[in-house]
């Protein structure tokens, strides 16, 4: 498998207009600001914030319990539904952007996960029936699922009408949907997976609550979002494009595990697999976007020595749950 690089996956020749169309739609977003409301700490429900980021007119906090991320104020769900019916950026990524990356994101995302999927339910004794992908996107993932066999039936739910278009359009069962007004009375999933939904949600419990509904006892629910503790969302801060107010939740592996947990799941593996930190945050500095000057071994590492040492640098942030890509698997109990 070749190597991931994060321009096979976000074209650079196309994320000038991403940004502007993502602009665009911030700017709808904070135009109602009314309907925001303060909450909770997603993870562990306590109320002792302290500042985190500011960035582009959004609020970021940091529990000070657990230490989770947050965006707050957050709109209210029916105002985030209604974002992500009306964003040109999604329709922008639907048209372009995975078109033009399909290759790479199959390749070295979708089929990754299979494999993970498929050796994960062989070792916990899970599979054969139904599986639910929440948050399907574009589909490639169900289809590549649905070719191994290993399921009887496969299942996208993917609330935004373009996407949800698009995995019809490869011929898979779709419930265009919130998976919390999904129901399933006759047969319950054995797997849910849900791949970079979980950090745009209002209500993580809620979700995490209603998969467990959907699930048979013993079922596996695997899902990956960024971690706030991984190297480059550490080393950039509100720089870092995972700071995103489309992003409401910064959850990191403590943290995460802490909300399975109280939501019903027994964490069976929890990862870090990411490939890009050290990526991303190189190109951020070489773009003048950030400043590595004090920190001399960055620079080495990152620059001066990148060729020589930058693979290795990144397999150390992946091996040892310090990457911003975090990858949780919990059974329910």
């Amino acid at each position: 498998m070749s190597e991931l690089t994060e321009n096979a996956i976000r074209p650079d020749d196309m994320m000038k207009e991403s940004d502007r169309l993502h602009a665009i739609d911030l700017q709808w977003l904070l135009a109602r600001q009314e309907r925001f409301v303060e909450v909770a700490c997603p993870a562990c429900e306590r109320r002792e914030p302290t500042p985190l980021w500011n960035k582009g007119g959004f609020r970021y906090d940091r529990c000070g319990a657990c230490r989770t991320g947050y965006l707050n104020p957050r709109p209210l769900p029916e105002t985030l539904d209604e974002y992500y019916r009306l964003a040109e950026n999604y329709n922008f990524w639907e048209k372009h952007v995975f078109p033009a990356s399909e290759g790479p994101r199959r390749e070295q995302i979708a089929r990754p996960r299979v494999q993970r999927v498929v050796e994960l339910c062989s070792e916990k004794g899970v599979g054969g029936g139904i599986l639910v992908e929440v948050g399907a996107g574009y589909g490639t993932f169900c289809e590549e699922i649905a070719r191994t066999g290993r399921f009887s039936r496969v299942i996208a739910i993917e609330p935004t009408p373009s996407m949800a278009q698009a995995c019809r359009n490869r011929g898979l069962e779709v419930l265009e949907t919130p998976i919390e007004q999904v129901t399933m009375e006759q047969e319950l999933a054995d797997v849910i997976v849900s791949f970079e939904v979980i950090e745009h949600l209002f209500s993580p419990r809620d979700f995490l609550r209603s998969c467990a509904k959907l699930l048979k006892p013993g079922g596996l629910l695997a899902l990956t979002c960024p971690s706030v503790d991984g190297f480059d969302v550490v080393t950039l801060g509100a720089v870092s494009q995972v700071v995103d107010p489309e992003h409401l939740n910064y959850f990191h592996p403590s943290s995460l595990s802490l909300l399975y947990q109280r939501c019903g799941f027994e964490v069976v593996e929890l990862r870090t697999p990411g490939r890009l930190d050290a990526e991303i945050v190189r190109k951020r500095t070489l773009a003048g976007l950030h400043d590595l000057s004090g920190h001399p071994f960055l620079e080495q590492v990152l620059l001066r020595d990148w060729e020589r040492v930058g693979g290795a640098f990144q397999d150390f942030l992946a091996a040892n749950l310090l990457s911003s890509h975090m990858w949780i698997a919990g059974r329910k109990r």
